[in-house]
């Protein structure tokens, strides 16, 4: 696992480096830092958007006396989007915009959190018991 973030450390920065310097050529310099700077804009004010309507879903979720759980996973995919959508380049950047959509979110969240299913039903680790107490008497 180490060594797919060292690779992803040193291969990122430099495919970031190469698809920036061939946006420059293509459009130029300044017209390349400007579309950096505005994909960080909207990026940063989709998120902001995008966190509050979860957390209002959260929020609803616990008053009807749900857990939430798939609103954290959301929540934590937000703030790695805007992490992508803040760091520079055109290779984070779309990374960043496709965890902005709610559908790719949960087939991450459905892949890193398969619900095991038996039957063709989902199966949890919560178990519903009765406990029938049957006390007798002796005398």
């Amino acid at each position: 696992m180490l060594k797919i973030f060292f690779l992803l450390f040193i291969t990122v920065p430099l495919l970031e480096l190469y698809v920036l310097i061939e946006v420059g050529n293509g459009i130029g310099g300044l017209s390349t830092i400007a579309l950096c700077l505005f994909t960080a804009a909207l990026g940063g004010l989709l998120i902001r958007w995008q966190g509050v309507n979860t957390l209002l879903d959260a929020q609803k979720s616990m008053a009807r006396g749900e857990i939430p759980a798939d609103h954290g996973f959301h929540g934590l995919l937000l703030a790695l989007a805007g992490l992508m959508l803040f760091l520079p380049g055109f290779i984070t950047d779309t990374i960043g915009f496709l965890l902005l959509i709610p559908p790719i979110r949960q087939l991450i969240i459905n892949r890193v959190m398969p619900i095991r299913q038996v039957g063709g039903q989902p199966q949890s680790d919560i178990i519903d018991v009765e406990i029938i107490r049957n006390e007798h008497h002796i005398r």
